[in-house]
């Protein structure tokens, strides 16, 4: 039975009241992936007070992707039982927690520990919240296409991990206390969207008798088993391609390019992050097969400019930046279409579990290659490092494609 409190066609008021909370919702999301990614202009400068490795970084950020897991196939199916705010509400308290953890326990320790309790409250709310943003959408606007709330929601996802590092770079240039004041800021932000959300009208009420709690199921239909490993393996490249402006990024920026500015290093993650997001809308209603080809082709190249730019005899930093831009962006192309791929394999029924598996891949992605990347660097150069990494994504990438492309025109 239904479970959505509104009614299908509400009055006027109730539509202003879920047209605020449409962006209520939005906030809220963009908050939370922009504190994630709060640490990433931040790394170097642990780097210089710890003494610590280029390999423990990527440990450090590998954190966040165990913790995001863990989340999703534990509680991030919740709320469409419990209710969409009753589930947001403790993942942005989750996050709060993540950030005084990174205030009073500076060490190696505590840093692990933060970017965990970050991924758990992250993998919590990314699902619920996206739902909530479309179901308040259709609530507020009936007649409308969903695709507005899909282009809002995708900006303040990925826009969101962009935002954060840009925000916490220009703090960390330029505040006397880099390691506490941007998670200030953010506690704040956190706090003030919460406030929002408990104002906010709810769209799906607890679900009575309430069912046996159990894990988020993975399903892959039984005859599309070959075009979903194919797309799962895609996915899994396009978050490594992501994740390498995250993590070792900040440190190419200063060993290998000789730019310290933190603010830099935010500002290179949401020109790839912002890039991401606007290829993901590039694409949206293009057929996937074109989608798979312009992103394969838009990230490859970006990585090949980023490889280059790094073994210039004179580095370019404008390269860099311009490779990252692409990668951003075919790596945004890349992850929605065979999001959208995963979705037409599975019966409606089956759906979310489908889904499930696509997005458990794709954070597998965001941690081992970058992990991987930190163990290179500890034998060879940062620019052989980058040279294997992008050699295996590129390597990895074409050798799904074929089977990608055939699984997007049978299920077109």
């Amino acid at each position: 039975m239904s479970t959505v409190t509104a009614e299908a066609r509400p009055t006027a008021a109730a539509r202003v009241r879920h047209r605020t909370a449409f962006w209520v919702a939005a906030f809220a999301l963009l908050v939370m992936l922009a504190f994630s990614a709060v640490p990433t202009p931040l790394y170097p400068a642990y780097q210089a007070r710890d003494g610590f490795s280029s390999f423990m970084v990527t440990v450090i950020f590998a954190t966040y992707p165990v913790g995001v897991v863990l989340s999703l196939f534990t509680v991030g199916h919740l709320s469409d039982w419990h209710g969409r705010r009753r589930l947001i509400l403790p993942a942005l308290a989750g996050a709060v927690v993540s950030a005084l953890v990174f205030i009073f326990w500076r060490d190696v320790p505590g840093l692990l520990v933060g970017r965990f309790i970050s991924g758990l409250a992250v993998g919590a709310v990314t699902a619920s919240a996206t739902a909530w943003i479309a179901e308040l959408h259709a609530q507020a606007r009936p007649d409308a296409a969903p695709r507005f709330a899909e282009v809002v929601a995708t900006a303040a996802n990925l826009g969101g991990i962009g935002v954060g590092p840009l925000i916490s770079g220009m703090l960390v240039a330029w505040v006397a206390d880099p390691f506490a004041v941007p998670f200030l800021v953010f506690i704040a932000a956190l706090l003030v969207a919460a406030a929002l959300v408990v104002i906010s009208p709810e769209t799906r009420e607890p679900v009575r008798p309430r069912p046996a709690w159990r894990p988020q199921r993975v399903s892959v239909p039984a005859d599309a088993r070959g075009a979903y490993l194919a797309a799962a393996i895609t996915a899994a490249m396009s978050f490594a391609s992501f994740a390498l402006f995250t993590s070792l990024a900040p440190s190419f920026l200063a060993d290998t390019l000789h730019h310290t500015s933190p603010a830099l290093a935010g500002a290179t993650a949401f020109i790839v992050f912002a890039s991401g997001a606007a290829g993901q809308m590039f694409v949206a209603g293009r057929p996937i097969p074109v989608s798979l080809t312009i992103g394969t082709g838009l990230m490859l190249t970006g990585l090949a400019i980023v490889v280059l730019a790094v073994w210039l005899p004179n580095p370019s930093l404008a390269l860099f930046l311009i490779g990252g831009a692409l990668a951003g962006a075919g790596s945004g192309c890349l992850f929605k279409a065979v999001l959208t791929q995963a979705a037409r394999m599975a019966p409606p029924e089956r759906r979310a579990e489908t889904l499930a598996g696509m997005f458990l891949a794709g954070y597998v992605g965001l941690a081992l290659p970058v992990v991987g990347l930190g163990v290179l660097t500890q034998y060879a150069s940062a620019k052989v490092g980058l040279l294997v990494f992008g050699a295996v994504l590129a390597t990895a990438a074409l050798a799904a494609m074929p089977a990608v492309l055939r699984g997007a025109r049978r299920f077109a």
